[in-house]
């Protein structure tokens, strides 16, 4: 089988430290070239500034994996897209649902793949919690993603501008987490959003949610103000105990015993599963966790809090 040849489109941290590896060590896949509208990429790799400037250059592309901001991942995944490329996104896909729809709509037109990337659902330990709740009387859900923003997004003046998501960038991590292992589809009952008063976007976000024959309590806490005591973990009480799961979805513990422990192997997955993909013929592309955050803000009130500067 020929090696899928493929491009990054947008080299940051999260390209280069997770996408590049990734890749790189995937069976049938090869780095081919990057689009870095500021030039940047791995050494030895072909650099263009645009999506247009790789179709032109007569590379071989067969996939393009779309890193760059959630905003400008509309105008590039339709470019790739109307070139016939299997498509692969990170999180968030866009940055809104329509957005997400003609992307979709595109990559069926096209006849090739497409495959969204919730990279946090790719945990082994994810799977096994969905796997422990299927049957369970659930009571009480409480998500808390809380951490330093100046320290994981430092200078990222994108997310806190509309279409950037803010406190949601990384908190859609933990609701797509919920959309899978829920034994019912979550939906937002109220939100309410603290937006500093200099920035467009929230800094942290309260969500009650509900569910389907779900009568309990169901909260998620998001908080880009954590500087001690930062956790990214989702508990559930339910009719046979208590499950834990810690670490963005690497540590799993039920009862107060561990279950499930693993380092950061999200990636590696998700490109064995988009290879698999494109080998099949298939897509796998799926948008739940931004309806959750789209309904939050539909819903939520905004609370100005003090100005954000990084």
């Amino acid at each position: 089988m020929t090696a899928l040849s493929t491009a990054i489109i947008g080299y940051g941290k999260i390209a280069e430290d997770q996408h590049v590896p990734a890749i790189r060590t995937t069976p049938g896949l090869v780095l081919a070239a990057v689009v870095s509208a500021r030039g940047a990429g791995p050494a030895g790799v072909p650099v263009f500034r645009s999506v247009a400037d790789l179709l032109a250059s007569g590379i071989a592309i067969d996939a393009c994996v779309h890193c760059n901001t959630p905003a400008a991942r509309f105008e590039t995944a339709l470019e790739t897209l109307a070139a016939g490329k299997h498509t692969m996104l990170e999180k968030p896909p866009a940055a809104t649902l329509a957005h997400c729809a003609q992307i979709e709509r595109a990559a069926a037109r096209a006849g090739v793949t497409l495959m969204t990337t919730w990279h946090s659902q790719a945990n082994p330990a994810v799977e096994q919690a969905r796997a422990w709740l299927a049957d369970k009387r659930l009571t009480a859900i409480r998500g808390d993603w809380r951490e330093d923003v100046r320290k994981w997004h430092p200078g990222q003046d994108w997310i806190w501008a509309p279409g950037g998501f803010g406190v949601f960038d990384p908190g859609i991590n933990g609701l797509s987490i919920l959309t899978r292992i829920l034994p019912f589809a979550p939906y937002v009952r109220a939100s309410r959003l603290a937006v500093p008063a200099n920035r467009a976007m929230p800094i942290a976000a309260e969500l009650t949610m509900g569910g389907a024959d779900f009568s309990g309590s169901f909260e998620a806490h998001f908080d880009w103000r954590e500087t001690v005591g930062e956790r990214w973990q989702i508990a559930v009480e339910c009719d046979a105990g208590t499950l834990l799961l810690a670490g963005g979805g690497r540590h799993l513990t039920i009862n107060g015993a561990v279950v499930a422990a693993h380092d950061d192997g999200e990636y590696p997955l998700l490109y064995a599963r988009f290879a698999a993909l494109v080998a099949s013929g298939e897509s796998d592309a799926h948008f739940d966790p931004l309806r959750l955050v789209a309904d939050a803000f539909l819903l939520g009130t905004r609370e100005l809090v003090a100005p954000f500067d990084d």
